[in-house]
C-alpha cells in the first residue's frame, strides 16, 4: 500500500506505507490518516534528523566492517556479484524530512491518507 504526502510548501511525496510507518511511529503519528501540524514541524524535523543521524553512525560502522570482509582474502576473489545494498532510512526518510522543512519555513501543514 501507498502513502501520499501533501503539503502547499513541497511537492507531494509518494512513500510504500511499511516505509513511511517507521518515521510516523517516531512521530506519534497513524500511518492511515494524520497531519503534522505547521507548529509541530520544528519538532518532526529534530525526531527524524536524529534517527537520520543515528541510522548514518550505524551504517559507516556496517560500511567498514563489510569493506573488511569484502577485501580480506585471496588476490583472485571474485566480488563482482555482491549482494545489493538495502536502502538506507536516512535514505527513505529524506523527502519527508526535506517537505517538513519546507512546510515549517511556510508555515504550512504536512498531511497524508486523505
Amino acid at each position: 500500500m501507498l502513502i501520499t504526502f501533501h503539503s502547499k510548501a513541497a511537492p507531494d511525496i509518494l512513500m510504500y506505507k511499511e516505509h513511511a510507518k517507521r518515521m510516523l511511529d517516531l512521530l506519534g503519528k497513524d500511518s492511515a490518516r494524520g497531519v503534522i501540524t505547521a507548529a509541530e514541524t520544528g519538532n518532526a524535523i529534530a525526531v527524524l534528523q536524529t534517527e537520520i543521524d543515528a541510522d548514518r553512525a550505524h551504517h559507516q560502522s556496517h560500511d567498514i566492517e563489510r569493506d573488511i570482509q569484502l577485501h580480506h582474502g585471496d588476490a583472485d576473489e571474485d566480488h563482482a556479484h555482491e549482494q545489493p545494498e538495502p536502502v538506507s532510512f536516512a535514505t527513505r526518510a529524506y523527502p519527508l524530512l526535506e517537505m517538513l522543512r519546507a512546510a515549517q519555513q511556510d508555515g504550512r501543514d504536512v498531511i497524508w491518507g486523505v
